[in-house]
């Protein structure tokens, strides 16, 4: 298994619904102030253009609206009427309820404010780069020019599941339906080549990201109707037409640009020019595909806020460029790199047995975090015949070993996964559906098992010997319900004679292990399996146009879900090419579920929406669940120091500092 990559980069935002946005920059006090209106309006459109010719452009096209907007009824849709109430400019907006810091809030509990500044830190990446241009789809860019180099509007709270603070822009306002949002910016900003942010960047970077920028920034701020500067500092962006309450959060993420410093004819293109930014480092040092460092700007024009207190604490920041796992642990034993994620169990318990280890120059830590660990399984591809019925679905996942395999394979160091949000507050697993739930739930009958409803049901655990009797008793049960019977050592159907077999589709080495593990259980059961290993451009291909049985994939998962359910698991999803509805499922409980979850106002609201999305995934077992790591791995040398109180989120290495300098 590969080592995941050392920089922590934040957690993919998730889409909900809002309407308007309206960003002020107020003038100091007694300064007249400059009425320049800029005003920019967009009719919503579709993010993506496709050809009328293309046979799949109408089902892709009702993908993106339900994407982009209700296509569902839900039980709760009446919490969309409540009335507005009036719009306050403030600190920080959160997705659900009220920010944890107040205004005026000196610095965030995860950080150490005192931590002192300089230093060098190195940190290694896998894989390679041939653009310093994160914001298109051309190229392949360098990590972490967000944030270093780029600033948003907002910052994230890391301690909240979904809080934002004001970074570029002092306060935010809105309304109780989020129909529109105003940003104030600090008079202070200014990007490094010492040019103040204006109204007009912000604009700027909406327009040039709706129209050339990634697909999800185009359907993002496709969203938006109109977009105006008034006055010196006030950017408002209208969101009457959006239909998403997560849009003003979503557009205090959006990258802000020095419109004086890009050409829009080339912006679509890679470049190795590094980007006129606004953030606490400037690209320095790019080796093309190996290597760039990041320097501190000393003119930092944010370095006093209370978001970035105990932030940016290294003068420079190398991120050097690996091509597999191997090479990157060996320059860390080198000294070459100074910490390293790490989600190899076997490297993990027997691979830091070298000098620096054994004498205490490098250490292992594991850290807590409050996220959602995510769904991995073997997917099956429901619109094949053979996984068409539940029963077959349930039987296979209860012949998966995950003992044997645990302990022979990884050292006992995994724990199993049951729940699509495994071990945050969002998952059902163990937990008894509460009134929120039951009555979310109640309009679609037996959609969710009653073991799964009172929380009770777990994945069936083996004796670990590979040859578990009990549960090759339970899957023979349900198939033999299902109208399937062993016939000597083949299981076939009733009547037709028709065996059970199918393929498991592979790419790596590791996938393809543990399939052949997972046959040779199967094969107990009567069922043939292949394991299929195909090269990465095949892989991709197949699995975007959903021509597979099984295969391995992993969904990952926020603590603010959004709109991207819909793209994960809703009906309008199932058979557009390129969703991650792979499974193929098509529920209308589903969909009202997700639909619930973002009409949410209040966090018990959203998360009882979650926890029934969560049980009826369960219980319609769309994947043999696999495993995951209970915690964060890492490994740094001791010249590398921490903050004692982890975040919410997981370690940040932004909050890190250099032990080789003085406080």
């Amino acid at each position: 298994m590969e080592t995941a990559t050392i920089p922590r980069v934040s957690p993919r935002v998730a889409i909900g619904r809002s309407h308007h946005l309206h960003v002020t920059f107020e003038g100091n006090s007694g300064e007249s102030q400059v009425q320049t209106r800029i005003v920019t309006a967009h009719r919503p459109m579709l993010p993506l253009s496709l050809p009328r010719s293309d046979p799949g452009a109408a089902d892709r096209r009702t993908v993106l609206r339900f994407m982009l907007g209700g296509a569902c009824s839900l039980p709760a849709a009446a919490l969309l009427g409540r009335p507005a109430r009036a719009a306050d400019a403030a600190h920080a907006i959160a997705m659900h309820g009220q920010p944890a810091q107040p205004a005026g809030f000196s610095h965030m509990a995860y950080v150490n404010p005192a931590a002192p500044k300089g230093g060098r830190l190195v940190q290694g990446v896998l894989g390679t780069f041939d653009s310093l241009n994160p914001f298109v789809v051309k190229g392949l860019p360098a990590q972490s020019l967000r944030g270093y180099v780029v600033e948003s509007l907002l910052a994230r709270g890391y301690d909240e599941p979904f809080t934002l603070y004001g970074l570029l822009a002092q306060s935010i306002e809105t309304d109780d339906a989020r129909s529109y949002a105003t940003f104030t910016l600090d008079p202070r900003a200014r990007f490094s080549d010492g040019k103040p942010v204006t109204p007009q960047d912000v604009i700027f970077s909406w327009e040039i990201l709706r129209d050339k920028g990634r697909p999800n920034f185009r359907t993002y701020y496709a969203k938006v109707t109109k977009a105006e500067a008034i006055g010196a500092r006030t950017v408002r962006f209208d969101l009457s037409q959006a239909d998403d309450r997560e849009l003003p959060l979503i557009l205090g993420l959006m990258p802000i640009l020095a419109k004086h410093a890009i050409d829009p004819a080339t912006f679509e293109d890679t470049t190795f020019t590094p980007p006129v930014g606004s953030g606490p480092y400037v690209a320095g040092d790019v080796q093309p595909g190996r290597g760039v460092t990041f320097r501190r700007d000393p003119n930092y024009w944010g370095r006093d806020l209370a978001i970035n207190r105990g932030l940016w604490n290294f003068d420079e920041i190398r991120f050097d460029y690996y091509r597999d796992g191997n090479t990157h642990f060996e320059a860390f034993k080198k000294g070459l790199c100074d910490v390293r994620a790490e989600l190899d169990p076997t490297r993990w318990e027997t691979g830091y047995d070298f000098p620096a280890a054994r004498d205490g120059r490098v250490v292992q830590e594991r850290f807590p975090t409050g996220l959602p660990k995510g769904m991995s399984g073997f997917v099956f591809n429901t619109r094949r015949p053979v996984f068409a019925d539940a029963r077959v679905r349930e039987a296979i996942l209860t012949l998966f070993d995950f003992e044997w395999v645990n302990h022979n394979f990884f050292f006992d160091q995994y724990r199993r996964t049951a729940s699509y949000f495994e071990g945050s507050e969002l998952s059902a697993r163990g937990v008894t559906a509460d009134a929120r739930e039951r009555a979310l739930l109640a309009p679609f009958g037996d959609a969710v098992r009653p073991d799964i409803l009172n929380g009770t049901w777990q994945p069936p655990v083996t004796d670990a010997s590979g040859r578990d009797r009990k549960t090759l008793r339970r899957a023979l049960t349900l198939l033999k319900q299902a109208g399937y019977d062993l016939k000597g050592t083949e299981l076939r159907k009733h009547g037709s004679g028709e065996p059970l077999n199918f393929e498991i589709l592979a790419t790596t080495r590791d996938q393809e292990r543990l399939g052949l593990a997972f046959s040779r259980d199967l094969k107990r059961a009567g069922i043939a399996v292949e394991v299929r290993m195909v090269d990465a451009v095949q892989f991709d291909r197949r699995r975007i146009a959903y021509d597979f049985d099984m295969m391995e994939y992993r969904w990952d998962q926020s603590l603010s879900p959004g709109n991207e359910q819909a793209f994960y698991w809703g009906s309008a999803a199932a058979d557009v090419d390129g969703t991650r509805n792979y499974m193929g499922v098509r529920s209308k409980a589903i969909d009202a579920m997700i639909a619930a979850l973002l009409a949410a106002r209040e966090r018990t609201e959203f998360v009882a929406a979650v926890r029934a999305l969560d049980r009826l995934l369960m219980s319609g077992f769309y994947v043999v669940p696999l495993f995951h790591l209970p915690q964060q791995w890492v490994a740094r040398w001791t010249t590398i120091r921490h903050p004692e109180r982890t975040a919410l989120f997981g370690y940040l290495p932004e909050t890190w500092w250099s032990a080789k300098v003085s406080p």
